[in-house]
């Protein structure tokens, strides 16, 4: 199994930027998708999750602002990330879940200047 991120790097607060992770060694339609990110000295924290049937959870902090997506043809999933703060500041992780077994990319940096 191999989650394989993309997107990412040095973003002006205000900005937008898109992150995307291509999975392959799994049935990718069958599994419930997410990003999670992780500050420096904090733990890592769910942004969003896109279930199967693409009903989609998002945490209150980025609500509004982030938009997750998927693509079952092309075994993908995206963060549309809009109005960047520095508070977004974070390693970001793709996640595959299903019966209970995650399985994490390893993670693209993501930094907000002020």
């Amino acid at each position: 199994v191999q989650l394989q991120a993309s997107g990412g790097g040095l973003v002006q607060a205000g900005g937008s930027e898109t992150l995307s992770c291509a999975a392959c060694g799994i049935t990718f339609s069958m599994y419930t998708m997410s990003w999670y990110r992780q500050a420096p000295g904090n733990q890592r924290e769910l942004v969003a999750r896109i279930s199967t049937i693409g009903n989609t959870y998002y945490a209150d902090s980025v609500k509004g602002r982030f938009t997750i997506s998927r693509d079952d043809a092309k075994n993908t999933v995206s963060l549309q990330m809009n109005s960047l703060k520095p508070d977004d500041t974070a390693v970001y992780y793709c996640n595959a879940l299903r019966n209970g077994v995650n399985h994490w990319g390893q993670g693209t940096l993501v930094t907000v200047s002020s």
